[in-house]
Protein backbone atom coordinates (compact mmCIF):
# COMPACT_ATOMS: atom_id res chain seq x y z
CA UNK A 1 0.00 0.00 0.00
CA UNK A 2 1.08 3.76 -0.54
CA UNK A 3 2.23 5.09 2.44
CA UNK A 4 -0.62 7.59 3.50
CA UNK A 5 1.82 10.12 5.15
CA UNK A 6 2.76 10.97 0.92
CA UNK A 7 -0.91 12.19 0.32
CA UNK A 8 -2.33 15.53 0.34
CA UNK A 9 -5.99 16.31 1.48
CA UNK A 10 -7.75 15.80 -1.61
CA UNK A 11 -6.57 12.90 -1.72
CA UNK A 12 -7.05 11.48 1.69
CA UNK A 13 -10.75 12.90 1.77
CA UNK A 14 -11.13 10.88 -1.70
CA UNK A 15 -9.52 8.27 -1.06
CA UNK A 16 -11.76 8.01 2.72
CA UNK A 17 -15.15 8.43 0.64
CA UNK A 18 -13.92 5.89 -1.87
CA UNK A 19 -13.07 2.94 0.67
CA UNK A 20 -8.98 2.97 -0.93
CA UNK A 21 -8.57 2.82 2.74
CA UNK A 22 -10.04 3.91 6.17
CA UNK A 23 -9.35 7.33 7.53
CA UNK A 24 -8.30 5.07 10.29
CA UNK A 25 -5.39 4.02 8.89
CA UNK A 26 -4.59 7.72 7.54
CA UNK A 27 -5.09 8.92 11.20
CA UNK A 28 -2.91 5.86 12.84
CA UNK A 29 0.26 6.72 10.02
CA UNK A 30 0.05 10.27 10.39
CA UNK A 31 -0.14 9.76 14.47
CA UNK A 32 3.21 7.37 13.78
CA UNK A 33 5.04 10.11 11.96
CA UNK A 34 4.29 13.11 14.18
CA UNK A 35 5.15 10.74 17.20
CA UNK A 36 8.79 9.95 15.63
CA UNK A 37 9.50 13.24 14.66
CA UNK A 38 10.12 14.75 18.25
CA UNK A 39 13.34 16.25 16.00
CA UNK A 40 12.33 18.80 14.49
CA UNK A 41 9.99 20.57 17.61
CA UNK A 42 7.03 21.15 15.37
CA UNK A 43 4.38 20.17 18.03
CA UNK A 44 3.65 21.31 21.46
CA UNK A 45 1.28 19.33 22.16
CA UNK A 46 -0.05 15.89 20.73
CA UNK A 47 -3.49 14.78 20.00
CA UNK A 48 -3.58 11.23 18.55
CA UNK A 49 -6.78 10.22 20.22
CA UNK A 50 -8.39 13.62 18.38
CA UNK A 51 -7.15 12.36 15.30
CA UNK A 52 -8.91 8.76 15.65
CA UNK A 53 -11.81 9.87 16.72
CA UNK A 54 -12.73 11.67 14.14
CA UNK A 55 -11.33 9.06 11.64
CA UNK A 56 -14.02 6.44 13.21
CA UNK A 57 -16.42 8.95 13.00
CA UNK A 58 -15.79 9.07 9.18
CA UNK A 59 -15.02 5.12 9.06
CA UNK A 60 -18.78 4.73 11.00
CA UNK A 61 -20.45 7.51 8.77
CA UNK A 62 -19.31 5.62 5.57
CA UNK A 63 -20.16 2.33 6.42
CA UNK A 64 -23.85 3.59 7.39
CA UNK A 65 -24.43 4.93 4.39
CA UNK A 66 -24.16 8.57 4.89
CA UNK A 67 -22.84 11.53 3.32
CA UNK A 68 -19.18 12.37 4.12
CA UNK A 69 -18.20 15.60 5.65
CA UNK A 70 -16.01 17.73 3.49
CA UNK A 71 -12.71 16.65 5.70
CA UNK A 72 -13.76 13.25 7.03
CA UNK A 73 -11.19 10.91 7.03
CA UNK A 74 -8.07 13.90 6.94
CA UNK A 75 -6.28 15.23 9.83
CA UNK A 76 -4.56 18.40 10.80
CA UNK A 77 -2.30 20.56 12.78
CA UNK A 78 -3.83 23.31 14.86
CA UNK A 79 -1.52 25.94 15.35
CA UNK A 80 -1.05 27.18 19.14
CA UNK A 81 -2.71 30.17 18.32
CA UNK A 82 -6.24 29.03 18.28
CA UNK A 83 -7.96 28.43 21.44
CA UNK A 84 -9.05 24.35 21.43
CA UNK A 85 -11.41 23.24 24.24
CA UNK A 86 -9.77 21.36 26.82
CA UNK A 87 -6.31 20.80 24.74
CA UNK A 88 -3.27 23.45 26.25
CA UNK A 89 -3.33 26.53 24.12
CA UNK A 90 0.08 28.64 25.27
CA UNK A 91 0.28 31.11 22.23
CA UNK A 92 4.37 29.41 22.34
CA UNK A 93 4.34 31.78 25.52
CA UNK A 94 5.54 30.90 29.10
CA UNK A 95 2.49 33.20 30.28
CA UNK A 96 -0.13 31.16 29.15
CA UNK A 97 1.74 27.95 29.94
CA UNK A 98 -0.81 25.64 31.53
CA UNK A 99 -3.63 27.13 30.16
CA UNK A 100 -6.55 25.05 29.09
CA UNK A 101 -9.34 26.88 27.35
CA UNK A 102 -13.10 26.10 28.06
CA UNK A 103 -13.85 27.04 24.63
CA UNK A 104 -12.93 26.41 20.90
CA UNK A 105 -11.81 28.64 18.31
CA UNK A 106 -14.48 29.39 15.57
CA UNK A 107 -11.43 28.40 12.51
CA UNK A 108 -11.12 25.75 14.08
CA UNK A 109 -14.76 24.46 15.30
CA UNK A 110 -15.28 24.59 11.31
CA UNK A 111 -12.83 22.31 10.65
CA UNK A 112 -13.83 19.78 13.09
CA UNK A 113 -17.55 20.05 11.90
CA UNK A 114 -16.19 19.76 8.62
CA UNK A 115 -15.20 16.01 9.85
CA UNK A 116 -10.97 17.24 9.91
CA UNK A 117 -9.10 15.09 12.88
CA UNK A 118 -6.45 17.19 15.37
CA UNK A 119 -2.97 15.77 15.38
CA UNK A 120 -1.92 18.33 18.09
CA UNK A 121 -0.45 22.18 18.68
CA UNK A 122 1.81 23.55 16.55
CA UNK A 123 4.73 25.37 18.12
CA UNK A 124 5.08 29.12 16.91
CA UNK A 125 6.76 32.41 17.11
CA UNK A 126 5.86 33.46 20.36
CA UNK A 127 2.40 35.42 20.18
CA UNK A 128 3.21 35.25 16.73
CA UNK A 129 5.74 37.30 16.55
CA UNK A 130 8.58 36.17 14.63
CA UNK A 131 9.93 35.67 10.98
CA UNK A 132 11.88 32.26 11.72
CA UNK A 133 10.73 30.58 14.53
CA UNK A 134 13.15 31.24 16.96
CA UNK A 135 10.93 33.01 19.82
CA UNK A 136 8.79 30.19 21.12
CA UNK A 137 9.26 29.69 24.58
CA UNK A 138 9.18 25.83 24.19
CA UNK A 139 12.53 25.63 21.67
CA UNK A 140 12.80 26.26 18.10
CA UNK A 141 11.72 24.71 15.27
CA UNK A 142 13.90 23.57 13.03
CA UNK A 143 13.28 23.26 9.39
CA UNK A 144 13.04 19.65 7.60
CA UNK A 145 15.34 20.76 4.75
CA UNK A 146 19.18 21.08 4.62
CA UNK A 147 21.42 22.15 2.75
CA UNK A 148 23.88 19.89 0.81
CA UNK A 149 26.78 18.29 3.10
CA UNK A 150 25.81 20.97 6.15
CA UNK A 151 23.94 19.96 9.19
CA UNK A 152 23.05 23.05 10.11
CA UNK A 153 19.54 23.54 11.62
CA UNK A 154 17.41 26.05 8.98
CA UNK A 155 14.66 28.71 9.79
CA UNK A 156 11.39 27.20 8.56
CA UNK A 157 10.26 31.06 8.61
CA UNK A 158 7.72 32.23 11.38
CA UNK A 159 5.44 32.81 12.83
CA UNK A 160 3.99 29.57 11.38
CA UNK A 161 7.13 27.49 11.61
CA UNK A 162 5.36 24.53 13.39
CA UNK A 163 2.79 24.72 10.49
CA UNK A 164 5.15 24.65 7.46
CA UNK A 165 7.40 22.36 8.99
CA UNK A 166 4.73 19.73 9.84
CA UNK A 167 3.05 20.09 6.47
CA UNK A 168 6.46 19.93 4.46
CA UNK A 169 7.95 17.01 6.46
CA UNK A 170 4.76 15.15 5.97
CA UNK A 171 3.72 15.19 9.60
CA UNK A 172 0.60 16.56 8.64
CA UNK A 173 -1.17 17.00 4.89
CA UNK A 174 -2.12 20.04 6.31
CA UNK A 175 -2.14 22.58 8.76
CA UNK A 176 -3.84 26.45 9.97
CA UNK A 177 -2.09 29.29 10.00
CA UNK A 178 -2.33 32.83 10.96
CA UNK A 179 -1.12 36.04 8.73
CA UNK A 180 -0.25 39.43 10.31
CA UNK A 181 2.90 40.36 7.81
CA UNK A 182 3.51 37.39 5.90
CA UNK A 183 3.37 34.83 8.88
CA UNK A 184 1.72 32.00 6.40
CA UNK A 185 3.33 33.31 3.35
CA UNK A 186 6.78 33.46 4.34
CA UNK A 187 7.11 29.93 5.87
CA UNK A 188 5.32 28.51 3.00
CA UNK A 189 8.44 29.92 0.90
CA UNK A 190 11.27 28.51 2.95
CA UNK A 191 9.40 24.84 3.08
CA UNK A 192 8.37 24.59 -0.45
CA UNK A 193 4.93 24.43 0.57
CA UNK A 194 1.72 26.55 -0.36
CA UNK A 195 -0.30 28.76 1.92
CA UNK A 196 -2.75 31.72 1.73
CA UNK A 197 -3.78 34.29 3.64
CA UNK A 198 -7.62 34.94 2.66
CA UNK A 199 -9.03 38.78 2.75
CA UNK A 200 -8.67 40.14 5.99
CA UNK A 201 -12.39 39.11 7.55
CA UNK A 202 -12.95 35.59 5.62
CA UNK A 203 -11.27 33.82 8.59
CA UNK A 204 -13.05 34.48 12.19
CA UNK A 205 -10.99 36.13 14.25
CA UNK A 206 -12.41 34.61 17.45
CA UNK A 207 -10.92 32.41 19.58
CA UNK A 208 -7.79 33.56 17.65
CA UNK A 209 -4.99 34.78 20.24
CA UNK A 210 -4.86 38.59 19.01
CA UNK A 211 -1.35 40.03 18.00
CA UNK A 212 -2.12 42.49 15.79
CA UNK A 213 -6.08 42.71 15.25
CA UNK A 214 -6.76 44.96 12.59
CA UNK A 215 -3.92 42.56 10.31
CA UNK A 216 -4.12 39.25 11.57
CA UNK A 217 -6.31 36.39 9.51
CA UNK A 218 -5.95 32.87 9.38
CA UNK A 219 -5.27 30.48 6.73
CA UNK A 220 -4.61 27.56 5.35
CA UNK A 221 -0.94 25.69 4.95
CA UNK A 222 -0.95 22.37 2.48
CA UNK A 223 0.87 20.90 0.16
CA UNK A 224 -0.54 22.14 -2.96
CA UNK A 225 -3.08 24.79 -4.13
CA UNK A 226 -6.50 22.68 -4.93
CA UNK A 227 -5.52 21.69 -0.90
CA UNK A 228 -5.37 25.12 0.11
CA UNK A 229 -8.62 25.70 -1.71
CA UNK A 230 -10.25 22.36 0.18
CA UNK A 231 -9.38 23.83 3.25
CA UNK A 232 -10.16 27.30 3.36
CA UNK A 233 -13.55 26.45 2.42
CA UNK A 234 -14.13 24.15 6.09
CA UNK A 235 -12.14 27.63 7.78
CA UNK A 236 -13.88 30.60 6.06
CA UNK A 237 -17.27 31.66 6.93
CA UNK A 238 -19.51 34.65 9.12
CA UNK A 239 -19.52 34.77 12.54
CA UNK A 240 -21.29 37.15 14.67
CA UNK A 241 -18.86 36.95 17.67
CA UNK A 242 -16.29 38.46 15.77
CA UNK A 243 -17.25 42.40 14.56
CA UNK A 244 -14.66 42.42 11.83
CA UNK A 245 -16.34 38.79 9.87
CA UNK A 246 -17.63 39.45 6.70
CA UNK A 247 -21.31 38.44 6.13
CA UNK A 248 -20.53 36.87 3.63
CA UNK A 249 -21.25 33.23 1.95
CA UNK A 250 -18.26 31.03 1.45
CA UNK A 251 -17.30 30.52 -2.15
CA UNK A 252 -16.85 27.17 -3.94
CA UNK A 253 -13.34 27.53 -4.64
CA UNK A 254 -12.15 24.34 -4.99
CA UNK A 255 -14.99 23.78 -7.91
CA UNK A 256 -14.05 27.13 -10.00
CA UNK A 257 -9.97 25.99 -9.83
CA UNK A 258 -8.82 26.96 -13.29
CA UNK A 259 -5.28 27.19 -14.63
CA UNK A 260 -6.50 28.96 -17.38
CA UNK A 261 -5.29 32.52 -17.38
CA UNK A 262 -6.55 33.74 -20.65
CA UNK A 263 -8.43 37.74 -20.70
CA UNK A 264 -6.36 37.74 -17.15
CA UNK A 265 -3.85 40.46 -16.50
CA UNK A 266 -0.87 40.15 -14.31
CA UNK A 267 0.40 43.25 -12.63
CA UNK A 268 4.29 43.03 -11.70
CA UNK A 269 5.10 45.69 -9.49
CA UNK A 270 8.53 47.63 -10.36
CA UNK A 271 9.35 48.89 -6.41
CA UNK A 272 9.76 45.20 -5.56
CA UNK A 273 12.87 44.93 -7.41
CA UNK A 274 14.89 45.96 -3.74
CA UNK A 275 18.68 46.43 -3.57
CA UNK A 276 20.81 43.67 -3.05
CA UNK A 277 17.76 41.18 -3.94
CA UNK A 278 19.33 37.64 -4.75
CA UNK A 279 20.01 37.00 -9.16
CA UNK A 280 18.16 33.65 -7.70
CA UNK A 281 14.66 35.70 -6.79
CA UNK A 282 15.22 37.81 -9.59
CA UNK A 283 15.27 34.95 -12.04
CA UNK A 284 13.08 32.62 -10.59
CA UNK A 285 10.16 36.03 -10.27
CA UNK A 286 11.24 36.08 -14.56
CA UNK A 287 10.34 32.80 -14.83
CA UNK A 288 6.68 32.53 -12.85
CA UNK A 289 5.98 35.89 -15.26
CA UNK A 290 6.67 33.16 -18.06
CA UNK A 291 5.05 30.47 -16.82
CA UNK A 292 1.62 32.85 -16.22
CA UNK A 293 2.05 34.52 -19.70
CA UNK A 294 1.90 30.45 -21.25
CA UNK A 295 -1.08 30.53 -19.08
CA UNK A 296 -2.60 33.01 -21.23
CA UNK A 297 -2.12 35.88 -19.12
CA UNK A 298 -0.98 39.75 -19.98
CA UNK A 299 1.43 41.02 -18.36
CA UNK A 300 2.11 44.81 -17.50
CA UNK A 301 3.97 46.46 -15.22
CA UNK A 302 2.11 48.43 -12.23
CA UNK A 303 3.63 51.01 -9.57
CA UNK A 304 3.04 50.86 -5.83
CA UNK A 305 4.76 53.80 -4.98
CA UNK A 306 4.71 53.94 -1.15
CA UNK A 307 5.95 50.54 -0.97
CA UNK A 308 9.16 51.39 0.61
CA UNK A 309 7.33 52.78 3.70
CA UNK A 310 4.96 49.50 4.18
CA UNK A 311 7.90 47.62 6.38
CA UNK A 312 8.16 51.36 8.92
CA UNK A 313 4.79 51.47 8.91
CA UNK A 314 4.08 47.95 9.38
CA UNK A 315 6.19 47.86 12.85
CA UNK A 316 4.64 50.91 14.13
CA UNK A 317 1.18 49.65 13.90
CA UNK A 318 1.58 45.49 14.69
CA UNK A 319 3.52 46.28 17.96
CA UNK A 320 0.76 49.42 19.21
CA UNK A 321 -2.02 46.89 18.28
CA UNK A 322 0.12 44.13 20.66
CA UNK A 323 1.09 46.12 23.16
CA UNK A 324 -2.98 46.92 23.53
CA UNK A 325 -3.56 42.91 23.17
CA UNK A 326 -0.94 41.99 25.33
CA UNK A 327 -1.88 43.81 28.59
CA UNK A 328 -4.65 41.66 29.44
CA UNK A 329 -1.72 38.84 30.49
CA UNK A 330 -1.35 40.52 34.03
CA UNK A 331 -1.39 37.36 36.21
CA UNK A 332 -4.43 38.09 37.42
CA UNK A 333 -7.25 36.00 35.63
CA UNK A 334 -5.15 33.07 33.79
CA UNK A 335 -1.62 31.89 32.90
CA UNK A 336 1.86 32.59 34.87
CA UNK A 337 1.24 34.53 38.28
CA UNK A 338 4.62 35.39 39.55
CA UNK A 339 4.06 37.22 42.98
CA UNK A 340 7.30 38.11 45.20
CA UNK A 341 7.20 37.80 48.70
CA UNK A 342 5.08 40.91 49.98
CA UNK A 343 4.30 42.55 46.51
CA UNK A 344 1.78 44.20 45.38
CA UNK A 345 -0.40 44.44 42.30
CA UNK A 346 1.90 46.16 40.36
CA UNK A 347 4.91 44.55 41.33
CA UNK A 348 3.09 41.47 40.28
CA UNK A 349 2.08 42.47 36.82
CA UNK A 350 6.01 43.14 36.66
CA UNK A 351 7.52 39.64 37.97
CA UNK A 352 4.62 38.11 35.70
CA UNK A 353 5.31 39.88 32.63
CA UNK A 354 8.93 40.03 33.06
CA UNK A 355 9.25 36.43 33.61
CA UNK A 356 6.31 35.50 31.10
CA UNK A 357 7.02 37.29 28.09
CA UNK A 358 10.30 37.08 25.50
CA UNK A 359 12.66 39.18 24.54
CA UNK A 360 10.93 40.00 20.87
CA UNK A 361 7.20 40.23 22.56
CA UNK A 362 8.82 42.68 24.88
CA UNK A 363 10.78 44.44 22.36
CA UNK A 364 7.38 45.04 20.44
CA UNK A 365 5.21 45.84 23.42
CA UNK A 366 8.36 48.79 24.63
CA UNK A 367 7.82 49.57 21.00
CA UNK A 368 3.85 50.04 20.51
CA UNK A 369 3.62 51.74 24.33
CA UNK A 370 6.44 54.16 22.77
CA UNK A 371 4.46 55.32 20.07
CA UNK A 372 1.21 55.07 21.51
CA UNK A 373 2.30 57.38 24.38
CA UNK A 374 0.73 60.98 24.50
CA UNK A 375 3.64 62.37 23.21
CA UNK A 376 4.63 60.63 19.91
CA UNK A 377 1.27 59.52 18.68
CA UNK A 378 0.56 61.78 16.00
CA UNK A 379 4.06 61.78 14.90
CA UNK A 380 4.22 57.92 14.64
CA UNK A 381 0.36 55.97 14.90
CA UNK A 382 -1.30 58.52 13.35
CA UNK A 383 1.72 59.22 10.52
CA UNK A 384 1.48 55.14 10.16
CA UNK A 385 -2.03 54.72 9.68
CA UNK A 386 -1.80 57.37 6.90
CA UNK A 387 0.84 55.48 5.36
CA UNK A 388 -1.27 52.46 5.36
CA UNK A 389 -4.28 54.23 3.60
CA UNK A 390 -2.12 55.68 0.72
CA UNK A 391 -0.51 52.00 0.38
CA UNK A 392 -4.33 50.64 0.30
CA UNK A 393 -4.57 53.08 -2.74
CA UNK A 394 -2.02 52.32 -4.48
CA UNK A 395 -3.31 48.27 -4.71
CA UNK A 396 -6.74 50.47 -5.58
CA UNK A 397 -5.29 51.80 -8.79
CA UNK A 398 -2.79 49.29 -9.87
CA UNK A 399 -5.80 46.75 -9.70
CA UNK A 400 -7.61 49.40 -12.33
CA UNK A 401 -4.87 47.91 -14.62
CA UNK A 402 -4.13 44.37 -13.23
CA UNK A 403 -6.66 41.23 -12.27
CA UNK A 404 -3.28 40.02 -9.49
CA UNK A 405 -0.33 41.05 -8.65
CA UNK A 406 2.89 38.50 -8.96
CA UNK A 407 5.89 39.23 -6.81
CA UNK A 408 8.85 36.99 -4.72
CA UNK A 409 7.58 35.94 -1.57
CA UNK A 410 10.41 36.76 0.17
CA UNK A 411 14.05 38.23 -0.17
CA UNK A 412 15.80 34.90 0.51
CA UNK A 413 15.70 31.16 0.62
CA UNK A 414 15.83 30.06 4.61
CA UNK A 415 18.89 30.65 6.72
CA UNK A 416 20.23 29.56 9.23
CA UNK A 417 19.17 29.18 13.12
CA UNK A 418 20.93 32.14 15.02
CA UNK A 419 22.24 34.00 11.18
CA UNK A 420 20.05 36.49 12.19
CA UNK A 421 18.85 36.72 15.35
CA UNK A 422 21.57 39.18 16.92
CA UNK A 423 19.63 41.97 14.70
CA UNK A 424 15.95 42.84 14.82
CA UNK A 425 15.97 44.73 11.53
CA UNK A 426 17.23 42.02 9.49
CA UNK A 427 14.75 39.44 10.63
CA UNK A 428 12.54 42.43 10.20
CA UNK A 429 13.52 42.53 6.53
CA UNK A 430 12.23 39.13 5.75
CA UNK A 431 8.58 40.38 5.63
CA UNK A 432 9.15 43.40 2.85
CA UNK A 433 7.23 41.56 0.12
CA UNK A 434 4.61 40.22 2.37
CA UNK A 435 3.40 43.60 4.26
CA UNK A 436 2.14 45.66 1.79
CA UNK A 437 -0.94 42.95 1.01
CA UNK A 438 -1.16 42.59 4.66
CA UNK A 439 -1.21 46.23 5.68
CA UNK A 440 -4.18 46.48 2.95
CA UNK A 441 -6.06 43.41 3.98
CA UNK A 442 -5.62 42.02 0.27
CA UNK A 443 -5.82 37.73 -0.29
CA UNK A 444 -2.37 36.68 -0.60
CA UNK A 445 -0.47 33.46 -1.55
CA UNK A 446 2.74 31.49 -1.96
CA UNK A 447 3.38 28.64 -4.15
CA UNK A 448 6.91 27.07 -4.47
CA UNK A 449 8.52 27.99 -7.46
CA UNK A 450 11.78 26.31 -7.90
CA UNK A 451 14.54 25.93 -6.08
CA UNK A 452 18.16 28.08 -5.22
CA UNK A 453 21.68 27.08 -5.60
CA UNK A 454 22.03 24.72 -2.29
CA UNK A 455 18.79 23.13 -3.13
CA UNK A 456 16.13 25.26 -0.75
CA UNK A 457 12.66 26.58 -2.12
CA UNK A 458 11.75 29.27 -3.14
CA UNK A 459 8.24 30.85 -3.29
CA UNK A 460 6.31 33.05 -5.69
CA UNK A 461 3.35 35.15 -4.43
CA UNK A 462 0.22 35.88 -5.63
CA UNK A 463 -1.73 39.24 -4.36
CA UNK A 464 -5.45 39.55 -5.06
CA UNK A 465 -8.39 42.30 -5.10
CA UNK A 466 -10.06 42.32 -2.28
CA UNK A 467 -12.63 39.27 -1.70
CA UNK A 468 -10.60 37.57 -4.77
CA UNK A 469 -9.46 34.54 -3.42
CA UNK A 470 -10.32 32.31 -7.08
CA UNK A 471 -8.22 34.52 -9.15
CA UNK A 472 -5.21 34.24 -6.17
CA UNK A 473 -5.52 30.25 -6.22
CA UNK A 474 -6.21 30.47 -9.95
CA UNK A 475 -3.03 32.05 -10.94
CA UNK A 476 -0.92 29.76 -8.16
CA UNK A 477 -2.56 26.47 -10.05
CA UNK A 478 -0.90 28.15 -13.22
CA UNK A 479 2.59 28.69 -11.53
CA UNK A 480 2.01 25.30 -9.67
CA UNK A 481 1.34 23.18 -13.40
CA UNK A 482 4.11 25.13 -14.97
CA UNK A 483 6.81 25.06 -12.08
CA UNK A 484 6.05 20.94 -11.47
CA UNK A 485 8.11 21.50 -8.01
CA UNK A 486 7.99 18.17 -6.18
CA UNK A 487 10.95 18.40 -4.16
CA UNK A 488 10.87 17.37 -0.90
CA UNK A 489 12.75 17.24 2.13
CA UNK A 490 15.21 14.07 2.91
CA UNK A 491 14.38 13.24 6.03
CA UNK A 492 16.68 13.34 8.55
CA UNK A 493 15.18 13.56 11.46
Amino acid sequence: MTDLTTLGIAAIRDGVRDGQFKAREVAEAFNAKVAGADALNAFLVKTPEHALAAADAADAARAAGETLKPLAGVPIGMKDLFATKGVATTAASKILEGFVPPYESTVSQNLWNAGAGMLGKLNLDQFAMGSSNETSAFGNVISPWRRPNDTAPLAPGGSSGGSSTAVSAGLAPGATGTDTGGSIRQPAAFTGISGIKPTYGRCSRWGTIAFASSLDQAGPMARDVRDCAIMLEAMAGFDAKDATSLKLDVPTWEAALSADLKGKRVGVPKEYRVDGMPAEIETLWQQGIDWLRDAGAEIVEVSLPHTKYALPAYYIIAPAEASSNLARYDGVRYGLRDLPEGAGLQDMYAATRAAGFGDEVKRRILIGTYVLSAGFYDAYYTQAQKVRTLIARDFERAFEQCDVLLTPTAPSAAFALGEKQADPLAMYLNDVFTVPASLAGLPAMSVPGGLDKDGLPLGLQIIGKPLDEQGVLNAGLAIEQRAGFTARPQAWW
